[in-house]
């Protein structure tokens, strides 16, 4: 197995000068940008995808574009730069791989809540959760960004979090219902961390007509955001 490594390849330059390409990775589709493009472009993923195959993938897709660094958002636990498991709905050989020698440029890692939550932040204290297939959390306290693993912890009937406002909740138990919980989960949320506000996020937010008191929508486009932010604010700590 490849050994991880959080050391870059070559100087990086000066925040203001960098051209960053930000990967956000998910379990149908791939998605990069570069701070200097509008365009987004997108591949497929799915459950047979490897690391070296999502590598192969951006690639092809950064075809035609020049970038000093990347960011990549994905979907797992991610501590120092490194992530911890196995993606669940992806190939394997995630853990260990050599991001930054595969792409020949430096690489920052964080969970993809986290960049989404990035992109997102203004200031203060934010709690963001992205309703997608699961849930998504993160925190940012004061410019400190931390992932937060909030998704399987107990809620209801020996259920998760996720069991409620996830995919499977949505699909188990209908839209009305599964609104109640995004709301019932949000200000219980509220109440235990204490954020100034609340960015719910993630592909399903758009399934919300109207959002819990003191929360605000945001959406996957945040994602490239927070990539490109990752190497550009320097207040911003991860």
């Amino acid at each position: 197995m490849a050994k991880a490594t959080t050391t870059t390849l070559k100087a990086v330059p000066n925040p203001a000068d960098l051209t960053v390409l930000a990967v956000d990775v998910g379990g149908s589709h791939v998605k990069i940008r570069t701070n200097r493009e509008e365009e987004k472009r997108v591949a497929a993923s799915g459950p047979d995808m490897t690391a070296a195959g999502m590598v192969a993938a951006v690639r092809g897709l950064a075809q035609g574009l020049a970038f000093n660094v990347v960011s990549i958002g994905y979907p797992g636990p991610v501590l120092h730069n490194r992530p911890l498991a196995e993606p669940a709905n992806l190939g394997k050989g995630w853990v260990g791989f050599d991001y930054a020698k595969a792409f020949g440029a430096p690489v920052k890692i964080v969970n993809d809540a986290l960049m989404q939550a990035v992109g997102s932040y203004r200031d203060g204290r934010m709690l963001f959760l992205g309703l997608g297939t699961g849930l998504g959390a993160a925190m940012i306290a004061d410019g400190v960004a931390l992932p937060m693993e909030l998704a399987h912890l107990p809620y209801k009937k020996g259920r998760s979090y996720e069991d409620y406002v996830g995919v499977a909740g949505l699909e188990r138990r209908g839209k009305k219902k599964w609104r109640e919980s995004v709301f019932d989960v949000v200000e219980r949320l509220k109440a235990a961390l204490e954020p100034d506000y609340v960015v719910i996020g993630g592909g399903n937010v758009e399934l919300l007509e109207d959002l819990p008191p003191g929360s605000e929508r945001g959406g996957n486009e945040f994602a490239f955001a927070g990539g490109f932010r990752l190497w550009q604010d320097e207040k911003l700590r991860f």
